[in-house]
């Protein structure tokens, strides 16, 4: 099926540079409308961001171990009253049963407007319940009962560490045909990369499939912490590639950013790259003025191929 892809489209993208005029204009089209990821349960770091990020900005609530429904239900309402649009995640492997199913939904959808969900597997090597996919919660019509019609399914530029290549390609496939019967606006959201090449290559790959790609990037923060998340994920690559470069190491001991790689995906036209999903490991209000900076047209173009964001 992959035969016939060439880099082509990308290599002409990059033969032309851009203006840095042209170049700054694209950053901020790309980081126009993006969503994020709490990383953290302070309802504080909630409340400081209504006067950072646009209204309705979308606010995406992982499901950790140890982190119930009712929880996230709670930080849904919160989120909601501050002015964001809530999206929790719903882990198949640790919903119980469909009735909690059905109570989880309900309550996210009249305690906090909830009609967005990120529906996806979970990392728990078993199941709590008879979900282990997230392709059967969405099969269960729940969703759409109580007004949750907007989905994001995970998707992985640098693969899966436990799930092949063509066994996700098929259930993303079954997805997109589920979604269309069902009536459901189906996207997808990526694990975030350190590095631009393998999301460019993915999500031309994405291209024929009709979906539209929101590409998981991490916010500023530490470099310490940024690979220790990308060691549970998985992010094997990224990782590799990040340590071959002793200079960058070096810089990003001290605050690593997506700077570079959001300048590099901004380039390429035709890609199904809607916009960017920022996971918050630094914090959610620094993530949070870094896109008002660039929002705002603070920051400035650097030759190392990113960009400089001004204080906030």
């Amino acid at each position: 099926m992959l035969a016939g892809f060439t880099m082509e489209p990308h290599l002409a993208a990059r033969s032309v540079p851009p203006s840095p005029e042209d170049e700054r204009r694209n950053i901020q089209a790309l980081l126009a409308g993006p969503s994020l990821e709490l990383s953290s349960r302070d309802p504080a770091e909630i409340d400081a961001c209504a006067d950072l990020l646009e209204p309705g900005t979308a606010v995406y609530i992982s499901m950790p171990p140890g982190q119930t429904y009712h929880g996230t239900v709670a930080l849904a309402a919160r989120l909601r009253r501050a002015g964001f649009c809530p999206v929790p995640h719903v882990a198949a492997r640790r919903i119980a049963s469909r009735d909690a199913l059905d109570e989880y939904l309900a309550r996210a959808a009249g305690e906090a407007g909830v009609d967005s969900a990120l529906v996806i597997g979970g990392d728990s090597d078993r199941a709590s319940g008879p979900f282990d996919s997230s392709r059967v919660l969405l099969e269960t019509g729940l969703f759409q009962r109580h007004g949750v019609v907007r989905i994001g399914v995970a998707g992985y530029p640098e693969g899966h560490p436990k799930i092949a290549a063509t066994a996700l390609e098929m259930e993303l496939a079954a997805k997109k045909s589920l979604a269309h019967r069902a009536g459901l606006d189906l996207q997808v959201v990526t694990q975030f990369c350190f590095e631009s090449e393998p999301i460019l290559v993915w999500a031309a790959k994405m291209k024929g499939r009709g979906l539209p790609v929101r590409v998981g990037l991490s916010g500023p923060a530490s470099l310490p912490r940024l690979l220790r998340f990308a060691a549970l994920c998985g992010i094997g690559n990224s990782v590799r590639a990040l340590k071959a470069r002793p200079g960058a190491i070096t810089r990003l001991l001290v605050e690593a950013g997506p700077e570079a790689v959001v300048r590099d995906i901004a380039r390429p036209a035709g890609a199904p790259i809607v916009g960017v999903h920022f996971f918050c490991f630094g914090g959610l209000v620094r993530t949070a003025r870094w896109l008002r900076a660039v929002r705002e047209g603070r920051f400035e173009l650097t030759p190392d191929g990113g960009f400089r964001v001004g204080a906030a």
